[in-house]
This record gives C-alpha cells, structure tokens and sequence, in this order.
C-alpha cells in the first residue's frame, strides 16, 4: 500500500508540481488549498507525511503546524515547504511544530528524495519510542 502525503499549499502551480513528482514516484497525494481544510483533511484521512506551506490565507503555516501537534493521533511529518529562507525562519517553523524544512523553489531532482528522508526518521523516532 501506498503512503498517502498531504499537501496544503495555495499555489496552483506549486501544488501541480510537487503533486506531479509525488504521484510519479508512487505516492497518494490529497491536497487542502488553506490551513483550516488542510487540519480538517488530516484529522480525516490521517496521511502519512503532511507538506506545508507557510504564507497561506486564513490561518499561517506556524499556527496550522501547532494546531497539527495538538492532535496527539496525528504522528506524520510536517515539512514546511516555503519560500520563507530568511535568517531564522527555519528554526519559527521547526518551533512551531514542524519536522522538516524544505526552501521553494524545489529541485525536482530531490525533492521525494528529501520527503522519503524525513518520512524515514520520523518513522525511526516512533519506532524508538515504542
């Protein structure tokens, strides 16, 4: 069985773009197009990793990562995916309860590379924890 990857993303073309790279290496992908209907699609379906991106309307990345967290029976990554590379815009995101954190524009050439990566260690974390 296929693991099954969220993104929540605004963008039409970002979203085309990463759900195309997904769906190509075997993954099911939904998507949720702000922060409140992608916590609502997770809590529902309950994926396997969760792509976020941070400048969404409505509700932010920082604050739909924390809300993420607060649901214990959601224990899939979150990996920020954003343009946001500033100088400590890694480490808010990372605080506010992400797992991972990957710069926009992505490289094609790694980007399920990196998503299987941290899928991996968020699976090895759980693992030690049992």
């Amino acid at each position: 069985m296929s693991d099954t990857i969220l993104i929540i993303e605004d963008n039409p073309q970002n979203m085309y773009m990463m759900r195309f790279l997904l769906e190509k290496n075997g993954f099911i992908v939904i998507g949720a197009e702000n922060g409140r209907q992608g916590i609502d699609v997770a809590l529902q379906y309950r994926p396997h990793a969760i792509l976020l991106d941070i400048q969404l309307p409505e509700m932010d990345g920082h604050a739909v990562a924390a809300a993420l967290k607060a649901h214990a029976e959601l224990d899939a990554p979150i990996i920020a995916v954003t343009s946001y590379a500033m100088v400590g815009d890694r480490e808010r995101i990372l605080a506010a309860g992400a797992t991972g954190y990957i710069e926009k524009p992505i490289d094609p050439e790694t980007f399920v590379a990196e998503i299987v990566q941290y899928m991996s260690m968020a699976r090895g974390a759980q693992e030690k924890q049992k």
